[in-house]
């Protein structure tokens, strides 16, 4: 019998012990899903974040390869340790070699070792296994766990920062869903495609008041920079369009481009009004944002990788009430509120359009969007379909539409 997510109350997750094999490091990126959804889940479990043990090294021909290299061994120097959110953060030394047989011998060898030994110096036992990373592919069966979850949050094999070969990855990502209780994706175009009766969609939400409270003070870094400005926050690298930007930048001198945060060596553009003000913290972005006249996601068109993003960041600009004019991405299509453009020109007439027509009751609607899908209700949602695979109900998806309680547009 299928599991029926919506008459469950237990919407609690309570007691438990969680293992993740995150995709990111928590040290250097703006909170992920799985990071906001594991920081409640440890008010009331035992959790352990693991970060990225990466997909492989980019090609040594890549601008970023010595860059990423010199930011892992600065997480191997920390090994383990609680945050203040009440979660332990691990970061277990591993080969970057997933390409070689004897490379995924050692890593398997090296990677059970360490999180048996973590999971011992933790008091922890039968965890819930949460993989949102291919090439955890391995662990799971090896860690004594009682359930494991498969979060695939982005198209694994159309990535262009690792020189893994696609063959290996989509490996990987087959071994996991066969091995998962359950597939949980977060992005629409993700899961419209997907066909495994275990599939489940968890749409992303937001953290609504602390991007919508109107009260937050400016920050200072951007007085001197003229209005109108254009802004941006999250990790740059080979999704950012830099022709277009460029372009904009040329015929429209007097806007101003803001940039916030991790700055790949592949983002070389440079000019007057081009603002790049580093990484800020996840506390502070909303005092920069307040500064925004348009908040904008200048990622690349007709870039495989970045059509399937369910990137979290447009629902934060939503929350701010900010216009927000942003590349075609298949999940927000659907979404009211949002400006779409194709080509610089477009960009261009948007961004015009926004900058002219806004007002507090159109701000106001963007905000309406998102009010209702928080990070709160995610986990209660989430929370309800682990406690029931936690019984024993199996879980089968009665169809690839998206009419499914967990589905319900925020």
């Amino acid at each position: 019998m299928g599991l029926t997510v919506e008459a469950s109350r237990d919407n609690t997750l309570e007691g438990e012990n969680i293992v993740c094999f995150a995709g990111e490091d928590w040290w250097y990126h703006h909170p992920h899903s799985k990071n906001h959804l594991l920081k409640r889940y440890a008010k009331r479990n035992k959790v352990l974040f693991v970060n990225s043990i990466s997909m492989g090294l980019p090609s040594m021909a890549n601008p970023d390869f010595f860059l990423k290299i010199r930011r892992k061994l600065k997480s191997y120097t920390r090994w383990l340790r609680k945050v203040p959110e009440g979660l332990w953060v691990m970061t277990p030394v591993n080969l970057p070699l997933y390409g070689s047989k004897i490379g995924r011998w050692l890593n398997r060898i090296l990677l059970v070792a360490q999180l048996r030994l973590a999971m011992l110096l933790l008091r922890m036992s039968r965890p819930i296994l949460w993989v949102a990373i291919p090439t955890a592919a391995e662990m799971a069966g090896r860690l004594g766990e009682k359930l494991v979850l498969y979060q695939v949050s982005d198209k694994y094999d159309a990535n262009e920062d690792s020189a893994l070969s696609k063959q290996v990855i989509r490996r990987y990502d087959q071994q996991l869903k066969d091995a998962a209780d359950v597939v949980l994706y977060s992005g629409r175009k993700l899961f419209h495609e997907a066909t495994e009766p275990h599939r489940f969609f968890l749409e992303q939400a937001v953290d609504f008041e602390h991007f919508s409270n109107p009260h937050v003070a400016s920050s200072g870094e951007l007085d001197g920079i003229p209005h109108p400005i254009l802004g941006y926050f999250g990790a740059m690298d080979y999704v950012m369009d830099t022709d277009l930007m460029a372009e904009v930048s040329r015929l429209r001198p007097d806007w101003h481009w803001v940039l916030l945060g991790l700055k790949s060596n592949l983002v070389s553009i440079s000019a007057p009004n081009i603002h790049f003000l580093g990484s800020k913290s996840y506390e502070d972005l909303p005092r920069y944002v307040r500064q925004f006249d348009v908040c904008v996601l200048p990622w690349r068109e007709n870039n495989v990788f970045t059509s399937y993003g369910s990137a979290i960041k447009v629902r934060e600009y939503l929350a701010t009430g900010k216009p927000v004019v942003m590349a075609p991405l298949y999940e927000y299509l659907p979404t009211p509120g949002l400006r779409f453009y194709r080509g610089p020109d477009e960009f261009i007439a948007q961004i015009e359009a926004a900058l002219q027509e806004d007002s507090p009751s159109l701000a106001a609607q963007r905000q309406a969007v998102v009010k209702d899908g928080t990070w709160d209700q995610r986990a209660s949602q989430l929370a309800a379909l682990l406690n029931s695979l936690l019984r024993g109900q199996q879980y089968s998806h009665p169809s690839s539409t998206l009419h499914h309680p967990l589905m319900e547009r925020s």
